[in-house]
């Protein structure tokens, strides 16, 4: 691939609702927010080299795609690029506002970003770039009998062309940003506005936080007064300051290796999409009040309207749901982020990097949105909240009623390959 001179420009903006609004990311009757702990942040980076690429991170669950589809095109308007030239990353926050809920926060969310958008193509200078991972302890696999962890810190610097101004740390972490559990109702970014802060204190410069496959991983650290479901066992650790934990665990092993990261200034940037159909089965209305009684007999969840639903498909001929599915890929060298709008189980990370034997291909869940979670086969067989009940409660937000068919995870991960930047497929 050819190398050119990266050019970057950043902006960060404030996307904190100034009224309460509806929270999002709990099975509880008010989701009613009563105050801000901390601000919330979407940030802008905008990398250049033969053409203009935006990556943008926003603290929150995610949003529908029809929601993240028209901020892309807006902010592709902006910068006269394609929609597949517009990343999103969503932290996946649990202490965030419902942004469908509410088409007035959902505006002045994307005020404020293609304000920054703007803000940072005009501050655009040469950079040179550099990556490396750490590995750290922050999370906990919350389904039965997995162990599976990505402990990958992935770290893309950039800094002055001289070496001696960092620009920009981008750090990509593995881990459910939900440290604060349902007993909170304070507008927060989770752990990522404490790994923000701490890292800018440390290194002086912007830092953007990206969330990985983190469907089926809890944070270590939690802050409740409640034990969750996915915070049972000696492996979680309950603190009042659980918030500074996850950052300082991150930052901690993060400082032995930036300062030894070699940076270049001249490198390929791509960013690109692709697309493949998958499908999900309209379940029978036998196994579909089964699974509701089972997700009110385990968690609480009412799945009236659910059943509802599944009894409007049948009664209208519909036994078979097809999604478009994109991937969407940021390369620059032989670092690279893939993200797809789900929430990834961790192994479809772990696989993806052991095939293409790349320590710096991470693949990322909450990408352009957030449409349910996407289990491997080996978990769906075991069924559970992330691949059945969850959709009795988020259904609506994804237009689909069930799981993909099985062996659908395997499909996408040799998808994810096979679209991979050919520097990387070895």
């Amino acid at each position: 691939m050819d190398e050119f001179i990266i050019r970057l420009g950043y902006a960060k903006t404030d996307i904190t609702p100034t009224i309460p609004v509806q929270l999002v990311g709990f099975n509880r009757e008010d989701n009613t927010s009563r105050g801000v702990l901390n601000p919330l942040l979407a940030q802008v980076s905008i990398w250049e080299s033969e053409e203009r690429h935006c990556l943008i991170t926003i603290d929150s669950i995610g949003f529908k795609r029809e929601l993240a589809d028209r901020l892309r095109a807006r902010v592709g308007s902006v910068l006269n690029v394609s929609c597949d030239k517009v990343m999103l990353c969503f932290s996946h926050c649990h202490s965030a506002p419902d942004p469908a809920a509410s088409e007035e926060y959902f505006e002045m969310v994307c005020r404020n970003v293609l304000t920054a958008v703007q803000s940072a193509t005009a501050d655009m200078e040469l950079v040179s770039v550099g990556w490396d991972n750490a590995e750290v302890d922050i999370g906990v696999n919350r389904r039965e009998d997995n162990v599976s962890l990505d402990k990958r810190a992935g770290i893309l610097e950039a800094c002055s062309l001289d070496w001696v101004d960092r620009k920009l740390l981008l750090i990509r972490v593995t881990a459910h940003c939900n440290v604060l559990k349902r007993d909170n109702y304070f507008i927060s970014p989770d752990y990522f506005g404490n790994i923000r802060a701490l890292l800018q204190e440390k290194y002086g410069c912007p830092v953007m936080v990206i969330q990985g496959a983190a469907g089926n991983i809890a944070p270590k650290y939690f802050d409740s007064i409640e034990t969750p479901i996915d915070a049972k066992g000696p492996q979680y650790i309950r603190s009042k300051t659980a918030l500074e934990d996850m950052a300082f665990a991150i930052y901690e092993k993060l400082s032995q290796r930036i300062a030894s990261i070699n940076m270049t200034d001249t490198l390929s940037v791509h960013m690109y999409s692709r697309e493949a159909n998958f499908y999900a089965n309209v379940p029978s209305l036998t196994e579909a009040e089964s699974i509701a009684e089972e997700a009110k007999n385990c968690c609480g969840i009412d799945g009236t309207a659910w059943l509802e639903e599944v009894k409007r498909l049948h009664n209208a001929g519909v036994y078979r749901q097809e999604e478009t599915v994109e991937v969407q890929y940021f390369a620059i060298g032989e670092w690279c982020i893939c993200g797809v709008p789900y929430e990834l189980m961790v192994e479809f990370s772990l696989e993806a990097m052991k095939k293409l034997k790349n320590p710096f291909f991470y693949v990322n869940g909450y990408t352009n949105g957030c449409l349910s979670y996407f289990p491997t086969e080996e978990e769906y067989d075991k069924g559970g909240y992330e691949v059945y009940w969850s959709l009795l409660i988020y259904y609506k937000y994804f237009n689909r009623v069930f799981p993909f068919e099985r062996d659908s995870a395997g499909r996408l991960i040799q998808f994810i390959i096979e679209n991979a930047p050919v520097n990387l497929q070895r």
